[in-house]
């Protein structure tokens, strides 16, 4: 099956209170692995039914054994440690207090890196219908998390520049993608906020550079990502969404795609371009044009940052203004971003989460 599929989906689920309470119970010691994994094993099964229940081609485990949406991947490998973080990431309203993540040694792959084990659970629901899809941060997700200002004085313990660094991340994805495409996967996608970064006012204070140095590091995170998209099996599909934050119904950064779409819309490698386009802070349409046009671009107009129903008529409204930059035979709709990128989830219930996903197909089954 071809994806991104006309109605679509970036990939996360809000938490059932179970699962929650389940993780509560197993971080304070009163509840083992194996009992933590069947009620996880559970309730995924039961997202997987409401995904297919609902007419959606692709299906996901909602992320259920994450804490959050890129961590947990880097976490599997080696030399990456991790510990309580005391000031939390900046996020507008609210700091995300996710786990501070740093190198140790250098970079290495685990044979027996957990979301191996966890997509060859959800691949087993994979039918004529349906697409089991794995979404991972880009590689230019886990670079920037080693060469960002607060982490380039540890990283640079154990490698000279960052050079040495892409050496062996690309390694590591290139081991990570043969051993998930063993066990059957041929939907992947990258999730890639760090494009969203450089898009923002505070860029050159985040980066700690000035213009050159910035476009710069937009060169170095193409060449990341493509270097890995480039080396993986031909017929896997790899899409990639682009976004600004999502954490707690908050975001990160804001501003439009024209300042980065020269280097990742243009020169990015991938299928599919799953982009944010549910406010203002994503600027208008006009840098879709530096998309080939024979690449699919699936517009986020959806928000999951509320539980407001969007108008039908103004988002097919903005589908046609977005085909004037982009084929419509080439477009497809979604959220834009997952409902709960980390464990603490969106501001909504899971019956709005699913009202979004319904309106969504709803919108799609008119325009196409």
């Amino acid at each position: 099956m071809h994806t991104p599929f006309r109605y679509d989906y970036v990939g996360s689920f809000l938490r059932p209170e179970v699962l929650k309470d389940a993780r509560i119970k197993y971080e304070n010691n009163e509840l083992g692995l194996d009992d933590l994994t069947k009620i996880e094993d559970e309730e995924i099964t039961k997202l997987v039914s409401k995904q297919k229940e609902l007419g959606f081609h692709v299906i996901t485990d909602g992320e259920f054994r994450r804490k959050t949406w890129h961590l947990d991947f880097m976490w599997g490998f080696d030399g990456i440690k991790h510990s309580k973080t005391e000031n939390g990431l900046p996020f507008h309203g609210e700091n995300a207090m996710l786990d501070d993540t740093y190198l140790v040694s250098r970079l290495g792959y685990k044979k027996n890196h957990p979301f191996i084990k966890h997509f060859s659970f959800l691949h087993k629901f994979e039918d004529e219908n349906h697409i089991a899809k794995l979404t991972i941060p880009a590689p230019a997700q886990f670079l920037e998390q080693l060469v960002m200002p607060f982490a380039i004085d540890n990283t640079l313990k154990y490698y000279n520049n960052e050079d040495e660094v892409i050496l062996d991340l690309v390694e590591c994805y290139k081991n990570f993608i043969a051993d998930v495409y063993e066990v059957g996967c041929r939907n992947l996608q990258f999730d890639d906020c760090s494009w969203g970064l450089l898009v923002d006012d505070s860029a050159l204070r985040v980066f700690n550079t000035n213009i050159l140095g910035l476009e710069r590091i937009k060169q170095l995170f193409v060449k990341v990502n493509n270097d890995v998209i480039n080396s993986a099996p031909k017929d896997l599909i790899i899409n990639t969404h682009i976004c600004r934050g999502n954490f707690h119904s908050t975001y990160a950064s804001k501003g439009a795609y024209d300042g980065v779409a020269p280097y990742v819309f243009k020169h990015e490698n991938v299928n599919a371009f799953y982009l944010e386009y549910d406010d203002e802070r994503s600027g208008g349409f006009e840098a879709l044009k530096l998309i080939p046009d024979n690449k699919y671009v699936v517009l986020g107009l959806i928000t999951t940052k509320s539980a407001k129903l969007e108008d039908e008529n103004l988002i097919i409204e903005r589908i046609r203004v977005a085909s004037k930059y982009h084929p419509l035979d080439h477009l497809c709709l979604s959220p834009q971003c997952g409902f709960a990128s980390c464990e603490i989830g969106n501001k909504l219930t899971e019956a709005e989460q699913w009202a979004k996903l319904k309106l969504v197909r709803d919108i799609a089954k008119k325009v196409w």
